[in-house]
Parts: structure tokens; sequence; C-alpha cells
């Protein structure tokens, strides 16, 4: 069973074997069938990029397949299959094939994100095409090892410096090293731009891929999905490879693309994003300016979340922390000296009350344990 097998895998590590996917990946590549691959990568924006692009090429009629990560309440979500999660059924069966593809010694050696990925691989063996988002995102990433048709790079920014690099020049090199051919770039920093030039075979920026009447477009159908800045930015991306691969499209064809978790209102009063870095925050507060909520939050303690709570305090009525049950999360000691010395008021959270509002941010853990508690 998938399930239990997964189980007994370590999400995270300390350490990464970079050589490991591609060595399976070469024994095991001629049996399998890899559809037209669009790979996603950067630091965030990623999961909405790569719904806009797999719904509207789906709309459009193109057999697809949406491979994202992390997962919020269920594994399925992350092997999205032309407009839904997977059946789980799908995943047993594509599970009893990869099983047999493998020798033991490889099942068992390769990570939780590695077998998954190979897992979506052969759940999408009758796609037409693949939009692949990348975990950490880089040359080493375990999505890196399939032959891509185009990369499409969201913003980079700081996140995972341990294994991505300290700067971001580092950053993006790692990054941008995952590219085959071409590249697709969101807006970003002049140092991305730099390093996309000098490291990309070829590479454009979103803006030369869209015209009029795209950018006409971008509006209806953010008006239609009451989308913020990003996820117009988001947007504008997956139309600019739509462009690219010469496929045409309407703004009907975006319907239903919303992924969840993304500025997500699950109620009237409650929002919720699985954001994590300072880059989010920053884009949160732009979006959501001009209100007050109570933040629901926690952090991982790799996060720079000083400057996260700092960029939040803008928008907040007080924190109210979340317990979540994972090793990676910063002591709540640590968490309340910060706090204290940023003058923010906070508490633990408790309940939801009707006559506030609340914006539930942190990570997908965070999301999670709220809705887990929310929804009893």
């Amino acid at each position: 069973m998938l399930e239990r097998f997964l189980n007994v895998k370590p999400l995270y590590y300390d350490k990464i074997d970079y050589t490991r996917m591609p060595k399976v990946y070469e024994s095991i590549k001629q049996d399998l069938k890899i559809p037209k691959i669009i790979h996603i990568i950067g630091t965030n924006g990623k999961g909405t990029t790569g719904r806009f692009l797999a719904q509207a090429l789906f709309n459009i009629g193109f057999n697809v397949g949406h491979y994202t990560s992390p997962h919020i309440l269920e594994f399925n979500e992350r092997i999205w299959l032309n407009g839904a999660n997977v059946e789980s059924k799908v995943l047993e069966d594509a599970h009893k094939k990869l099983q047999k593809l493998l020798h033991v010694e490889q099942s068992d050696a390769l990570s939780y994100f590695e077998y998954t990925t190979f897992l979506a691989m052969v759940v999408y063996s009758k796609c037409d095409y693949v939009i692949l988002e990348a975990g950490l995102g880089g040359e080493n990433d375990a999505t890196a090892v399939f032959p891509k048709l185009l990369t499409l790079v969201t913003p980079i920014a700081k996140d995972h410096e341990a294994f991505l690099g300290d700067t971001l020049t580092k950053i993006a090199t790692t990054k941008l090293k995952a590219v085959q051919k071409i590249a697709i770039l969101a807006l970003q920093e002049d140092e991305v731009y730099a390093v996309g030039t000098s490291t990309c075979r070829e590479c454009f920026r979103v803006d030369e891929l869209l015209n009029k009447n795209d950018l006409q477009n971008i509006q209806k159908i953010s008006s239609k999905l009451n989308l913020v800045k990003y996820l117009q930015q988001n947007l504008s991306l997956a139309i600019s490879a739509l462009n690219f691969l010469n496929i045409e499209y309407k703004v009907s064809d975006f319907n239903d693309s919303l992924l969840f978790g993304r500025l997500s209102k699950i109620k009237e009063n409650i929002i919720v994003d699985v954001g994590h870095n300072v880059l989010a925050a920053s884009s949160i507060v732009n979006a959501l300016s001009g209100n007050k909520y109570i933040i629901i939050y926690n952090s991982y303690k790799d996060k720079d979340y000083k400057q996260i709570l700092s960029i939040l305090k803008s928008i907040s009525l007080h924190v109210e922390l979340i317990n979540v049950s994972d090793a990676r999360i910063e002591d709540s000691n640590k968490m309340h000296k910060v706090l204290d010395n940023l003058d923010i008021k906070y508490t633990k959270f408790k309940e939801v009350k009707p006559e506030y509002n609340y914006l539930v941010f942190g990570s997908f853990c965070v999301v999670e344990a709220f809705l887990k508690e929310y929804n009893g």
C-alpha cells in the first residue's frame, strides 16, 4: 500500500545524496514514457503558475498533469490529472508498476520526494503535457533529471539557503542550472536576470512574450478570479508559456484555475496562505494593505521569521501562535522573544471569533494544523 510505504520514508533530510535520483532515472528511463515537460522553478508562485497553465491546457483540450508539493491535507493534492487530484486507485496502480521497475535497494533508498516524483511520472504516462514543479528548485532537484521542453522561472529570492546558497546570485545560479534549453523569467531582481543571461542557452523575460491582447485578457481573468497583483504576475507567466508554445487560449480557459492555499478565503473573515518566506510576506502585505488581521502563525527554525513578522506587523492586530507537530518548528520561547522585541502582542490560538478578520500564514503545515483544528 502506497501510504504505508511512504510513511516509513523521512520527509526531510539534513544532507541529500544528489547522485541517487539521476542514477535511478538512468536505470529505468527506458521503461518510462515521458510527456512534454514544462518545468517550473523559483522561490514563490510555482504552484499557482503551474495550476494556471495546467488548467488552461486541460480546458483547451490536452491531457495534462500538474505535479506540485507539498500537500496540505491529502497526498493526492500533489498529483493533479486532467482537472482533479488523482484518484487513490490510480496512485495504487502506479505504485505497483513503479515497484516492478525498481530494484528493492533503489525503492528503499529513494527519498519521499524522489519516489513521489517517479510515481507522478508513471501516472502521467499518457499525458500530452506535464507541468512539473520543482521542490527546492535547483540543478540537483529530483524533478531536474527529466528532459524538459521549457522552464518557467517564478520570482527568485532568499530561501532554503542551507541547500541553495547564501546570496541571491548563488541561489539564482543553483536554480537556473536546472534549465536545459529555454527559460522564461518572471519579474526578477537584476542579479537574477544577469545569472539567466549567463547560464541559460536561451532566455526570455515574461513581458517579451506578451502582447496588448494578452494584457487585456490578464485583466479580464484577474477581475473574474479576483486575483491580487502577485497572482496576476503568475498568470502572466503561464500565458507567456502558452504564447511560446503557439497555443491559442480564451479567457474562459482559466476558469477553475485557482490553487487552494494561496490567499484563499475559506470564510468571509478567514484567509489562508501557505507562504513561508520574506517574499511571500511582502506580497501578502501588498495585497492586503489597508486591512487589519489577527495573524495565526508559526514558523520553521530555518526561516527568517523575525523579518517576516516585522513585515506582517503593518496589517496585524496581534499574532496567535498555533501548535504544529513538526520537529522543525521553532521553539516557542524563541518565538516569544522575537515578538516581544518587535513589540507585537501575541497569544496562543484557541478559536476564531466572528468579529475579527484572520490571516493564517507560515507554511503548508501551519495551514494544515489550522484547517484540522478549525474543521474539527
